[in-house]
C-alpha cells in the first residue's frame, strides 16, 4: 500500500505495533520511516491498561504529526489504527479505512463514522460500516506475488523434489496449533494413501520441534520452517494449501491460484475468518472445513482428492482468478491522491 503511494509521490510514514507479528510483518523495510507504538488491543485485557497504552499511542503520534502534519492516515484494521486516526483527524488529515474481513473488525466499525472512504476486501462488510462512501477494493497483496510459471524452481530452493506434489500447512504468521493438530492426526492416513506427497510445513516456533519429529518418525520428505519471509517461495511450490483464514493469506491464495482448504480460528473476533472461509468457498475458491471436523479426521478426506486430481482444483483455480484484484493497492492509492494532493 505504501509503495503505490510512493509511486505517485506520497511520502508514506509506516505506524505498526510493537508486537512481534508486526515486526515480522516488516520485514526488514527501509524504505520508509516507521513508528512503533504500544500494543494496543481490547480482548479479555484489562481496560485501563488499554486506555493507558491508547493515550501513550495518541500522545506519540501526535508528536509525529506536529512536526510534519499528515495530508491523509489510512487505517489498516486493529486497534493500533485508532490513535493516527484521532490524531490525524484532529490535525486536519483525512481519514481512509481499510478492512481485509467479510465481518469488520470493531476499530474499523468504530472509525467508519469519520472517515472519507471506506475501503473493503469483501463485499459483505460494506453494510456493517458507517460511511457513505464503501469502495469494495479487494486486500492488498506484496507486488511480486503472482502465480508462476513452474513450481519446480521455488521447490529446488526450498529443498524439495521439484516433481512431487506439495501440501504447504500454515497458520498464519505465528502458526496455528489447532491446524497443527489437525495435520499430524491426518498424517498417518496421508503417508499411506499418498506417499508421493511432501510438505512444507509452517509451525510456528512452539510446535515446531515437535511436528519434526512426526515427519521424521513417519519418514516423510518435509521442509519445517516456524515462520518464512518468503512467502513467494512457498505458494510458488504449494499444490494445495492448509490455512487459517485470515483476509491477507486468501488475497495471496488467490494471486498465486493455490487451493487452500481454510480452517477457521475459531476464537477469532466476532468469528472473522469462518465469514471469510464461507464468501470465499461459495465463490468457489477455496474448501471450508471446521476445525472440529479436521481434527476428527475430515482434513485427509479434503486433501487426498484435491492433491492428487488436477481436475478437482481446476475449479477452484478459476475461481481464485476470478476473485484476485491485482490493482488493489493502486486504486486504493489513486482515490487518496484525486482527494489529496502527492508531495512532488
Amino acid at each position: 500500500m505504501a509503495g503505490a503511494l510512493r509511486e505517485r509521490g506520497a511520502e508514506s510514514l509506516l505506524i505498526v505495533s510493537e508486537k512481534e507479528v508486526d515486526q515480522l510483518a516488516l520485514g526488514g523495510e527501509s524504505r520508509f520511516e516507521v513508528l512503533r507504538l504500544p500494543a494496543v488491543g481490547l480482548g479479555g485485557e484489562n481496560r485501563l491498561r488499554f486506555l493507558r497504552r491508547l493515550w501513550s499511542s495518541y500522545r506519540l503520534c501526535a508528536a509525529a504529526f506536529r512536526g510534519k502534519a499528515p495530508d491523509a492516515v489510512i487505517g489498516m484494521g486493529g486497534f493500533t489504527s485508532v490513535a493516527p486516526a484521532l490524531a490525524g483527524r484532529r490535525s486536519g488529515a483525512a481519514l481512509y479505512l481499510h478492512d481485509s474481513n467479510a465481518i469488520p473488525g470493531r476499530a474499523n466499525r468504530w472509525l467508519s463514522r469519520w472517515v472519507k472512504t471506506a475501503f473493503v476486501g469483501f463485499p459483505e462488510a460494506a453494510t456493517r460500516l458507517r460511511c457513505r462512501d464503501v469502495v469494495v477494493s479487494g486486500t492488498p497483496v506484496r507486488g511480486h506475488l503472482s502465480r508462476p510459471a513452474s513450481p519446480s524452481p521455488a521447490r529446488v530452493e526450498l529443498g524439495l523434489d521439484p516433481l512431487r506434489p506439495v501440501l504447504l500447512v500454515m497458520g498464519g504468521s505465528q502458526g496455528a496449533r489447532g491446524v497443527n493438530q489437525a495435520l499430524l492426526s491426518a498424517l498417518p492416513r496421508l503417508a499411506a494413501e499418498a506417499p508421493e506427497i511432501q510438505y512444507l510445513h509452517l509451525t510456528g516456533a512452539s510446535d515446531l520441534a515437535g511436528v519434526e519429529a512426526r515427519y521424521r518418525e513417519l519418514g516423510l520428505r518435509a521442509v519445517t520452517r516456524p515462520f518464512l519471509h518468503e512467502m513467494e517461495l512457498a505458494l510458488g511450490a504449494a499444490t494445495v494449501a492448509v490455512s487459517r483464514a485470515g483476509a491477507s493469506s486468501i488475497a495471496e491464495f488467490a494471486a498465486t491460484r493455490v487451493p487452500a482448504i481454510l480452517i477457521p480460528l475459531p476464537s477469532a473476533a466476532d468469528d472473522h475468518q469462518t465469514a471469510n472461509a464461507r464468501a470465499v468457498a461459495a465463490a468457489g475458491g477455496a474448501v471450508f472445513l471446521p476445525q472440529s471436523e479436521a481434527q476428527a479426521g475430515g482434513l485427509a478426506d479434503q486433501v487426498l482428492p484435491l492433491i492428487r486430481d488436477s481436475q478437482r482444483r481446476q475449479p477452484i483455480i478459476t475461481a481464485l482468478e476470478r476473485l484476485h484484484r491485482p490493482d488493489s493497492a493502486q486504486q486504493i492509492a489513486d482515490r487518496i491522491c484525486r482527494h489529496v494532493p502527492p508531495v512532488l
